[in-house]
């Protein structure tokens, strides 16, 4: 069955074939700023950001086409760093770069990337089956990514989307860009669920540590931008998963999904508040 709007990736039926197809963009002045990153940098985040979207669903690269408005004045020499970070980036994952489009314009650069994918045997993972009673996991460690610009460094979590889905019963997952507050509520909304989050138990990243005017937890839960994976499974699955700890990242249990709608934040005294869907939001 096809999958449209709504999800990290749409699914196509291609013949018998499913599809699955993610497009992303990044626009200088909104997502980053070329003087401070530089070509390579921004490149490498560009086809990361869309391969992360794979790691979501659990599929596997097929391959990308980029489509990049390069400023008028844009030396040579940055074009190709450009190019060569998002190819270099996109074969680490076997997605070479197939086609793709070159122009150039009056205003600042912006880049869009396609990339194709395949479930290559694992069903894919949708944001829609999360269900009530169901532990709430999320991979790694969160919180600073932008102001460390460990945005620009991070790992799209494919392989470990692909032990999860292959091993344990994944009811739903997503990553993590807009912040966890924020991803888990589009999460919970596709599922027609709520969760509680336990604050003692979210994983804080050094990154996230002595950032002014902001606790560690604020950081992890609304700053956005650590791309790693948040996910639903039955809690005897998430039991085996925390025990185990087959992936190459830390994999830790932060709350039930529940019937009531909403989120909800457990602190450490055991009190409990609503807990707000902030993180990154486009603004016009």
């Amino acid at each position: 069955m096809p999958v449209g709007p709504g999800d990290d990736c749409a699914i196509v039926m291609c013949g018998t074939e499913k599809l699955l197809i993610t497009v992303d963009q990044l626009l200088e002045g909104v997502h980053f700023t070329l003087a401070e990153l530089g070509p390579k940098n921004v490149g490498r985040k560009a086809m990361a950001r869309n391969l992360s979207d794979v790691a979501s669903m659990a599929a596997l690269p097929l391959g990308a086409v980029a489509s990049v408005a390069l400023p008028k004045g844009f030396k040579r020499d940055d074009a190709e760093t450009l190019y060569l970070a998002m190819k270099n980036t996109g074969e680490l994952f076997h997605c070479p770069i197939v086609g793709g489009d070159v122009s150039v314009w009056p205003e600042k650069l912006a880049i869009s990337i396609t990339v194709f994918a395949r479930p290559a045997g694992i069903k894919p993972s949708l944001r829609s089956g999360a269900k009530a009673g169901d532990a709430l996991c999320v991979t790694g460690h969160l919180g600073g990514a932008w102001r460390s610009q460990r945005h620009i460094k991070f790992t799209p979590r494919i392989n470990e989307a692909r032990i999860l889905a292959s091993r344990h019963e994944l009811h739903a997952m997503i990553d993590i860009s807009d912040g966890l507050a924020s991803d888990l509520s589009h999460l919970c909304d596709s599922s027609g669920v709520g969760a509680e989050v336990v604050a003692a138990d979210v994983p804080l990243h050094n990154d996230a540590k002595n950032i002014p005017d902001i606790t560690p937890l604020q950081a992890a839960l609304s700053d956005g931008e650590d791309y790693e994976l948040l996910f639903a499974l039955p809690e005897n699955h998430a039991e085996q998963l925390i025990r185990e700890q087959p992936l190459t990242v830390q994999v830790t249990r932060i709350g039930t999904f529940t019937a009531e709608k909403g989120l909800v934040l457990v602190k450490p005294d055991g009190a409990r508040e609503a807990l707000p869907p902030s993180g990154w939001e486009h603004k016009t």
